[in-house]
């Protein structure tokens, strides 16, 4: 009988994704990684047998088709025979207004960002209770859900909704055992936080970033592998009594009114 624990992580190349896929195999997990960039999963799935000594099974497709999200639950059970863990973490997004986004956009966001998370949850609660597994749907929202910038619609939207879609999970699933939580990060530092240019082209992301730094009040971004640590958490038993619930990761940026240079001018002496 297999001992090993089995997650599936979307957006598993990069990223959030890829410190929560070597964060899970440090700990023994079997992991089936998902995403777009073939040579970019091959790169995780290496550091994965090399450093950790356990298996993983690449999946590379498009989360918008529907054949591709239930042929990774499929692959999953047939090379390993069950899942206990689910990470929601895959985006898509166009830097672009509510005035100018188009359908097109608009309905590719929501497949990948909520279409897909929803359904990948279907199929593998659908697994789950079928073997009597008390496993953990993990979901990767935003702080966007609900401090928009004015530049992603679809995407804050999706991210607003995957939190509503978490509390129905976990209301639906949790007679079986099954777990739906949410994760908000805030500023991680990947590449999705260092693509934003001006109508020129030209790089905005320092200038964002500094901002945002600056707001936040532990003074820095967050790594990819600190929100790792927490979504390995909440799928352990240490975490066996939370579910329907979001934590939000971000050095306390959403609770604070306004950056730490007005401060200064304030309180001169108070605020390093």
């Amino acid at each position: 009988m297999l001992n090993n624990r089995i997650a599936i992580i979307t957006g598993a190349s990069k990223g959030i994704g890829k410190a929560v896929a070597l964060r899970f195999a440090a700990h023994n997990y079997f992991i089936t990684l998902v995403g777009r960039d073939q040579k970019e999963l091959e790169e995780t799935n290496r550091l994965i047998t090399t450093q950790y000594k356990t298996e993983s099974l690449v999946c590379q497709g498009d989360l918008a088709d529907e054949e591709f999200l239930r042929e990774i639950v499929d692959r999953t059970m047939t090379k390993w025979g069950r899942v206990d863990a689910l990470i929601n973490n895959a985006a898509w997004r166009q830097i672009e207004t509510m005035r100018t986004i188009s359908l097109t956009t608009w309905e590719k966001t929501i497949r990948i960002c909520l279409t897909a998370p929803a359904f990948l949850a279907q199929y593998c609660a659908s697994v789950m209770e079928k073997l009597a597994i008390q496993g953990v749907v993990i979901n990767v929202s935003s702080i966007m859900s609900d401090r928009p910038g004015g530049i992603s619609p679809a995407y804050a939207a999706c991210k607003g909704a995957l939190e509503s879609l978490t509390y129905e999970l976990a209301i639906t699933y949790g007679r079986s055992g099954i777990r739906a939580l949410c994760v908000r990060p805030g500023h991680i530092d990947t590449d999705m936080s260092r693509d934003y240019v001006d109508g020129k082209g030209e790089d905005l992301s320092s200038k964002t970033i500094g901002y945002l730094v600056d707001a936040t009040p532990l003074g820095r971004g967050g790594a990819p592998a600190e929100v790792a640590e927490a979504i390995y958490w909440l799928c352990t038993d240490s975490a066996s009594f939370i579910t329907g619930a979001t934590l939000t990761i971000d050095g306390g940026f959403s609770h604070n009114i306004n950056s730490y240079a007005i401060k200064k001018l304030q309180f001169p002496n108070e605020f390093e």
